[in-house]
């Protein structure tokens, strides 16, 4: 069949075409189908949607993606067949009946999602299958491997160390103290991190105050063999990528199955090339962990599947209760990084202990005796402000910034205590709710700012939090959502009066 190009100028982020619903007939394909096109010397594989209405009969509705793999413009004519479905379909389906699949059948899954063969339907269906049944350590292995094999990989040789935490904390900057540590302590570090999705700020969001953030794969190695480490955007570059195709598709069912977790982390650990890998596995009410048990069985399954991956592995569990830092947002934590950078350690305390943990935990797994000494030394010296100057500057951005250079939202308004008592807790994703309320991490001056601590007594019109906005109307909805959500909750002794 022959039809006529009809460009929609729709990036779907796959790969399709619409057909009217009598040349689908004709042709003898239905939704999701696979067809072949083809003009000249050109052919790609595109997934079919039908209409009545928006593309005649003779037409064919091209979405962006096969406009640019064919190069293609309004008026082309096109030859379509019909194609085969990919065979990785029918290895999703015994995943549903609970058979364990091999290999070979894991890696053709994960080739046809990152070649984008597969719909949305149906790669949700892969992600829905391993939450109903869950993968063994085999199958763990064989994703992630597939996911490295499938994208780029960069090698920075030897004593590579890499860290990731599991999330859910608001604030928790700890990777921008731990990365100029580790790295002035003679490691490679070249860290990947996310920006925010559902929180505040993520590191490369914060990160992005003081420097860029987004290189290609030859420019990060440059910067990390001139400094030692980096803190770069990972979705910059191609690691993994079958694994942000995974990632999309599980976001609006808000799944988050531990096999495929395992899976994306260690990928993408591995495609750098991390001899050690650190993992921050905050427990508690405000985090995505919520017992202690969880934590630690989501521990050995690192360790075990870094074992198959000759990645070493050490896990901490920390307390996920309340936000790690003052600042919630990203310019209000790149000000948390840079006290404790510039003050030799004497910025926000809980930031600083969890940070000095966590890289002596590296020190010591990189064989290093002694690790939290040589971390305190680091910092306290100064060699880690130095050490982060320079890859700020490395990464484009200002070796001399100053706490005073980063610009707030001008628009502020302070939450204040209506009772006395001391602080029981601090709400993680009530704090972060009303901190995207103001406008992070878009906005990079929006946030919030923590007056206080869990367990400080404090007295009725006590300072709880100030909030940052840009802009008049954010900053109303931030209070509105602050005096709804009560997000930090003050106790005495007296809980309640009835009557």
């Amino acid at each position: 069949m022959k039809l006529k190009t009809k460009l929609q100028h729709i990036d779907a982020g796959k790969p399709i075409v619409v057909l009217n619903e009598e040349d689908a007939k004709e042709l003898g394909v239905n939704t999701s189908d696979r067809i072949k096109i083809s003009i000249d010397e050109n052919t790609t594989t595109a997934i079919v949607n039908t209409t009545k209405l928006s593309v005649g009969e003779g037409e064919i509705g091209v979405f962006d993606e096969v406009e640019h793999e064919l190069s293609i413009k309004d008026g082309d004519i096109l030859t379509l067949e019909i194609t085969k479905r990919p065979k990785s379909i029918d290895f999703i389906r015994k995943m549903m009946h609970g058979v364990k699949l091999n290999d070979f059948e894991i890696r053709a899954i994960v080739s046809d999602i990152v070649d984008d063969k597969l719909s949305d339907i149906e790669t949700t269906a892969f992600v829905v299958s391993s939450y109903i049944n869950p993968y063994d350590i085999n199958e763990i292995v064989s994703l992630a491997n597939a996911m490295v094999d499938t994208g780029e990989k960069i090698d920075f040789g030897s004593n590579v160390i890499d860290k990731h935490c599991i999330g859910g904390v608001a604030g928790n900057r700890t990777t921008m103290l731990l990365v100029p540590i580790l790295a002035a302590a003679g490691f490679t570090v070249p860290k990947t991190s996310s920006r925010a999705i559902t929180s505040a700020s993520g590191t490369a969001d914060t990160m992005e105050v003081l420097s860029c953030v987004s290189f290609n794969s030859d420019e990060i190695k440059t910067i990390v063999k001139k400094t030692g480490g980096c803190i770069v955007w990972s979705g910059s570059i191609n690691l993994a990528p079958a694994d942000d195709k995974i990632i999309r598709v599980r976001y609006p069912l808000s799944l988050d199955p531990k096999s495929q977790l395992l899976a994306s982390i260690m990928s993408k650990k591995k495609s750098i090339g991390a001899d050690y890998l650190i993992v921050d596995i905050p427990v508690g009410k405000g985090a995505k962990i919520k017992e202690s048990s969880e934590g630690r069985d989501l521990a050995y399954d690192f360790i075990n599947v870094g074992k198959r991956m000759d990645i070493v592995v050490k896990c901490l569990i920390t307390d996920g209760n309340s936000p790690i830092g003052r600042g919630i947002g990203p310019a209000l934590e790149a000000i948390d990084v840079l006290l404790a950078l510039e003050n030799k350690g004497k910025g926000p305390s809980d930031l600083i202990n969890k940070s000095l943990d966590m890289a002596a935990a590296g020190l010591e797994l990189a064989g290093k005796p002694a690790g939290r000494e040589i971390a305190e030394e680091i910092l306290i010296s100064g060699q880690a402000d130095e050490k982060m100057r320079e890859i700020i500057e490395a990464q484009g951005g200002n070796p001399d910034v100053k706490v005073s250079d980063i610009c707030l939202g001008s628009k502020t308004y302070v939450v204040k205590s209506d009772r006395k008592g001391s602080v029981r807790r601090i709400d993680n994703k009530g704090i972060n709710l009303i901190a995207r309320a103001a406008g992070a991490p878009k906005d990079k001056g929006a946030g919030v700012y923590l007056h206080v601590d869990v367990g400080k007594t404090i007295k009725i019109n006590d300072p709880l939090f100030t909030i940052y906005s840009e802009h008049d109307i954010k900053l109303e909805h931030a209070i509105e959502l602050a005096n709804k959500l009560k997000s930090i909750r003050i106790g005495g002794v007296i809980l309640e009066e009835v009557g």
